[in-house]
């Protein structure tokens, strides 16, 4: 699914319009509170999940992940070592910042399935797959208007389902990295490996607070974030970020948001004017499935000669450790590194 092709482009902008506030509820995100009853092996586990009691008597072992434009629920899951577990996978960016991970992304079983026009997983084909867990990045991934089996529909051919952390309202404008732990904390609890994911979890920590102490009262540069040749709206600039976990590892890295206050939800879509007369200091291009997003930040660069950023030729390229997931930890670093490069 190149982004040079204007379907698949299309399709994919929609897909990820549906995880910002603009294309969903603007309700708050429900809670993920997650309660496990204790006994001699863990089970069994409950999740109260977007107002879903969903019990595990045991461990899931066909899982299927639905894209949802989304690598979040399946690095996480690799990341667990349960690669094992997945019969169908249809989440990938094509590109990754932990080495390996995208080329076993690649190797995952896809379930040979027919995928609808937001390149997902449609009702009967889901069905079809006989999982006994379905993990959708929002809750549009069990919307019967859009022809997927519902989480009612999926209980019933005994399959659990679980909906990502501030995925319920469709709404991830409000995200930080805190939702990446309790998403591997969730997805250790249900497969019994919590100390797995107590240990990545610490580790995280671990590296953040390093690259924070580093950068502490150092000036916070204004970055632009936004993605690599991707229109998801009517201005020349539709795929800038303004909100969300972006917004998190910008701040534990040493800077601010250029444009955090052009949209309340997690996307501006914004003219060649608003952001020729904003002043840029960095740019974080991330790249969806694009294979050389550094292109795309050297030509924005010459496009925008009187920024910072093309005075000092300062970006970076970044994909899946930006998002819902269990790499941001990278994303500080990298970002850090660039913007206060004296420092490290």
């Amino acid at each position: 699914m190149s982004m040079n092709r204007p379907a698949a482009a299309a399709a994919l902008a929609a897909a990820l319009c549906l995880l910002t506030a603009g294309c969903g509820s603007s309700s708050a995100d429900k809670a993920t509170d997650t309660t496990a009853a204790a006994s001699a092996t863990g089970y069994p586990v409950t999740l109260d999940n977007c107002g879903v009691k969903e019990t595990f008597a045991k461990a899931p072992s066909r899982v299927v992940v639905m894209n949802g434009a989304s690598v979040a629920e399946v690095s996480t899951l690799l990341a667990l070592g349960l690669g094992d577990r997945i019969v169908a996978n249809e989440q990938s960016y094509g590109m990754s910042e932990v080495p390996g991970r995208a080329a076993a992304i690649k190797k995952l079983p896809t379930g040979d399935v027919k995928l609808n026009d937001a390149y997902d997983i449609p009702r009967e084909a889901m069905l079809g797959l006989r999982p006994d867990l379905v993990l959708s990045t929002t809750s549009y991934g069990f919307d019967q208007k859009n022809g997927f089996a519902t989480r009612g529909q999926l209980k019933d051919v005994g399959a659990n389902t679980y909906v990502s952390p501030r995925g319920c309202d469709q709404n991830t404008s409000g995200m930080t990295i805190a939702d990446s732990y309790r998403l591997l904390r969730d997805m250790g609890k249900v497969f019994a490996v919590s100390d797995r994911a107590e240990k990545l979890i610490a580790a995280s920590e671990k590296n953040i607070a390093a690259v924070t102490a580093k950068v502490k009262g150092e000036k916070k540069p204004k970055v632009m974030v936004l993605f690599s040749n991707m229109s998801m709206g009517g201005n020349d600039f539709s795929s800038v970020v303004a909100k969300g976990i972006y917004n998190d590892i910008l701040a534990r890295a040493g800077g601010s948001n250029a444009f955090e206050s052009a949209s309340r939800t997690s996307f501006a879509d914004l003219s060649k004017e608003k952001v020729a007369a904003t002043d840029v200091d960095a740019l974080v291009v991330i790249g969806y499935n694009d294979p050389n997003p550094a292109a795309y930040a050297r030509k924005l660069l010459k496009e925008f000669p009187q920024w910072p950023a093309a005075k000092n030729d300062t970006y970076v390229t970044l994909s899946d450790s930006m998002y819902l997931g269990p790499s941001n930890d990278v994303a500080v670093r990298k970002i850090a590194g660039m913007l206060h490069p004296n420092a490290f």
